[in-house]
């Protein structure tokens, strides 16, 4: 029992890291940084790095937007361009990317950042708040995409923008 108090502990320590930067941030309809290259260093993060890098990945034939370790990013359902609807304990399972963000290689939606209820920014694609999910451990897995939670659906990040099919989990055995 220690040992499953002690884990979850870790866990909500770690994943409240993203959640707790704080730097300024203007509406992201009027003046955060639409390109790639502006914004840059604007709002260091106190490790040494200012700003989130995107890449993209293929997962299941479809081309999807990650972080830098190649983490499924996705969008949630009930945010708006300006604000996010994923807070506390959400926020916790569906850990904030923070902003600002950066484009690697085939990453081509306009990027931006919104501010937090908490003061943090929030890295934006197409719009979208990003978030990764923690039950994706390794790089390739989309587990969070279709799931109905804490008020709404969460999407994978299609490179695209439109929302990406979702398989379902008793449509087929996968072991061969």
């Amino acid at each position: 029992m220690r040992s499953k108090w002690l884990t979850a502990g870790l866990l909500a320590g770690a994943v409240a890291v993203p959640v707790t930067a704080a730097c300024s941030s203007s509406s992201p309809s009027s003046s955060s940084p639409a390109s790639t290259s502006s914004g840059q260093g604007t709002s260091a993060t106190g490790q040494g790095t200012s700003a989130t890098a995107l890449k993209t990945a293929t997962i299941s034939g479809t081309a999807i937007v990650t972080n830098a370790q190649g983490l499924t990013l996705y969008w949630f359902a009930p945010d708006t361009t300006t604000k996010s609807n994923c807070n506390g304990s959400c926020a916790q399972i569906w850990p904030p990317v923070k902003g600002p963000a950066t484009a690697g290689t085939g990453v081509t939606g306009k990027l931006g950042t919104i501010t937090r209820s908490d003061g943090s920014a929030q890295a934006t694609y197409l719009g979208h708040p990003l978030y990764t999910y923690t039950a994706d451990t390794a790089p390739g897995q989309a587990n969070g995409n279709g799931i109905n939670a804490y008020g709404g659906l969460w999407h994978e990040v299609t490179v695209s923008g439109a929302t990406a099919p979702v398989s379902s989990p008793s449509s087929g055995g996968g072991g061969y």
